[in-house]
């Protein structure tokens, strides 16, 4: 395959998360809609962090039980270091945010507890930091679909399409529902962002899966998997802790479970797919 049709695959693959960002576009969902959608996307991010997680330790686990301990140590270092830096990295990052949008509540004369994100309706204040949630969400699933675009460049590079082309439509349909995962909070919230702000997030998302695969062409190196695939980690787990409290929030326990056992489903069909191809 070319080096265009092997990019070809990739922009494919990334594309598809667009798919589940209308949903951002609901008008006013009712509050139990809005609790379901949040318990869905947390699901499907639950997944996520075990699928991303489990990726990034096998290389570390075959060293290990190779007595390979060279490897395993360094990799090892990244997975930790990589895993910090994308779960406190968020939470220094989000408490910025949180200051500024309660300083600007201050100032528009909302009161303490105007940048709390489990308030229902949600206020200007608190519509400003579930936009910025949004905004993590798409950046951390940029970093594992980065992840994911090495790993179909590596395959495609190496001859082997049929598995490149099966891990695109797997990997498509995780970024399909990975896109409602995105947006889920801000329909939770009762935001309608605009289609400008819907490409943007898509494009972050998205974007890194072509820009994986190009790289995954000319590049094979487990450490920059793992270095990549562990800051997705750290980055989803922090988004999970933000919207289980806003789950916490709506009351509406038996739906939440619902909903998160929903997306957690949604995540292993999905993946079923690549695991047929042998991947």
């Amino acid at each position: 395959m070319t080096p265009t049709g092997i990019a070809l695959l990739g922009a494919i693959a990334g594309f598809t998360v667009f798919l589940g960002l209308p949903v951002g576009r609901l008008r006013s969902p009712a509050p139990r809609l809005r609790a379901l959608l949040n318990a869905v996307a947390i699901g499907i991010l639950i997944f996520l962090l075990w699928d991303v997680l489990s990726h990034a330790w096998e290389p570390i686990d075959t060293a290990l039980s190779d007595h390979d301990y060279g490897p395993a140590i360094g990799n090892g270092l990244v997975f930790v270091g990589c895993f910090g830096v994308g779960l406190l990295g968020l939470v220094y990052f989000d408490r910025r945010v949180a200051h500024r949008v309660a300083a600007a509540a201050g100032r528009s004369g909302g009161g303490p507890g105007a940048a709390s994100i489990t308030d229902y309706p949600a206020s200007a204040a608190v519509r400003s930091r579930v936009a910025a949630l949004s905004m993590m969400i798409a950046v951390g699933i940029g970093l594992h679909n980065f992840a994911e675009g090495l790993a179909i460049g590596t395959s495609a590079a190496t001859g082997e399409l049929q598995l490149a082309v099966l891990l695109v439509i797997g990997f498509g349909l995780h970024n399909a529902t990975e896109g409602f995962g995105i947006v889920a909070p801000l329909a939770a919230a009762g935001t309608r962002p605009s289609w400008g702000r819907l490409a943007l997030l898509g494009l972050i998302a998205g974007g890194p899966t072509f820009l994986g695969t190009v790289v995954g062409e000319h590049v094979t190196n487990s450490t920059l998997s793992i270095g990549f695939l562990t800051l997705a980690a750290g980055s989803i787990l922090y988004v999970v802790i933000e919207l289980l409290a806003v789950a916490r929030a709506s009351g509406m326990k038996e739906l939440v479970t619902w909903g998160i056992l929903l997306g957690v489903v949604l995540g292993f069909v999905t993946d079923a797919v690549v695991t047929a191809a042998g991947a």
